[in-house]
């Protein structure tokens, strides 16, 4: 199934943060700081006027930086890809009420490569 298209050819709605989530990975993508047009390049289906209103939504939120170069603005993230992902898991925990009981059945759902992962990682080894 192509990007934007269902089983039928027809036009499919993204899921609520999906866009978002390809204009970050566009911009992880670049390296560097790119303009509105190079991201709007990397992602399927979306118009330039949308790109822009997901960035100025991006930099509003403090996860996308823009500043003006020439007569455009370029975009960059503020963050990589895992420090966003643990920002979410921060913000997940600090929202989910008993702490303990959150992390305990993160913990109970992990892998064993996972949980043998994380017990490194607390441990320093």
């Amino acid at each position: 199934m192509a990007r934007g298209k269902d089983v039928r050819g027809e036009a499919r709605r993204r899921a609520r943060g999906e866009l978002e989530g390809e204009v970050l990975a566009a911009l992880w993508a670049a390296g560097r700081p790119v303009t509105a047009a190079v991201v709007q390049e990397k992602v399927t289906g979306a118009a330039y006027t949308t790109v822009l209103t997901i960035l100025t939504r991006l930099c509003d939120k403090g996860l996308v930086t823009r500043r003006r170069e020439g007569r455009s603005h370029v975009y960059a993230p503020v963050d990589d890809q895992a420090g966003l992902a643990a920002a979410g898991m921060h913000s997940l925990l600090d929202e989910g009420g008993d702490r303990a009981a959150v992390l305990a059945r993160f913990v109970s759902e992990l892998s064993a490569e996972d949980e043998k992962l994380l017990e490194q990682l607390l441990h320093g080894a």
